[in-house]
């Protein structure tokens, strides 16, 4: 029996790569700054929903690629991912943070000036669909990372308010596997899969589901 056995940070337990490969992929990611890692080791000691570090790498260069400058965020928790979309748009950029917990709202408004982000961000409290539903404006990208019943409603509500262009970047799309059960049961899967047919079925959308982690869905406006 080995001495020592590493204990996985919640950011990787629905991880859905083989062992091996996503221990190469973590293992070759550049250390994050100081803020990152202490939101990854707060997410891993206190059971936060994080996206972690590959994915985070992933949203920072999707907003890089189509030069984001006004980002919605559903889901913030104590924004580790605000802090990768808010460094990718940039000084005159925008990421409207929001989540239903004030008290992770306050924590996360902590790290937003630790991290030099604070201007650029936007912080909400309260259910995250009404908040996206009370924009008027277009998004350059919508993140949707809210509970997963919500997600068909999500769809409903994010395309509208996407320019054309514009990215639909949803997590969890894969659900550790629970999308391959033949008869799922657990209304959260249901919607899931729900979801992933609406986002493909559009006409309005190209979709691509990446399978890091738990699933990253991106979908580009036509």
């Amino acid at each position: 029996m080995p001495d020592h056995i590493e204990i996985k940070p919640q950011w990787r337990h629905h991880g859905i790569t083989a062992d091996p490969v996503e221990d190469y992929l973590y293992s070759i990611i550049p250390h994050r700054d100081e803020v990152l890692t202490q939101m990854e080791a707060e997410a891993a000691a206190r059971n936060i929903p994080i996206v972690g570090p590959a994915v985070g790498r992933v949203l920072h260069q999707l907003a890089l690629m189509i030069q984001a400058k006004n980002i919605f965020e559903m889901g913030s928790a104590i924004g580790y991912s605000t802090i990768w979309w808010a460094r990718a748009v940039g000084e005159g950029g925008r990421v409207f943070y929001t989540d239903g917990d004030r008290k992770n709202a306050d924590e996360a408004r902590g790290y937003f000036e630790r991290a030099g982000v604070a201007a650029s961000i936007t912080v909400r409290t309260g259910d995250a669909l009404e908040l996206l539903s009370e924009q008027n404006g277009e998004f350059d990208i919508i993140f949707n990372d809210i509970d997963k019943e919500d997600y068909p409603r999500a769809f409903r509500l994010a395309v509208p308010r996407l320019r054309k262009g514009g990215l639909f970047v949803t997590d969890n799309v894969l659900w550790s596997g629970r999308v391959a059960e033949k008869n799922p049961t657990e209304a959260s899967t249901k919607a899931i899969l729900e979801f992933n047919r609406l986002l493909y079925g559009s006409p309005e959308l190209f979709t691509t589901i990446l399978p890091i982690r738990d699933g990253v869905a991106v979908a580009i406006k036509k």
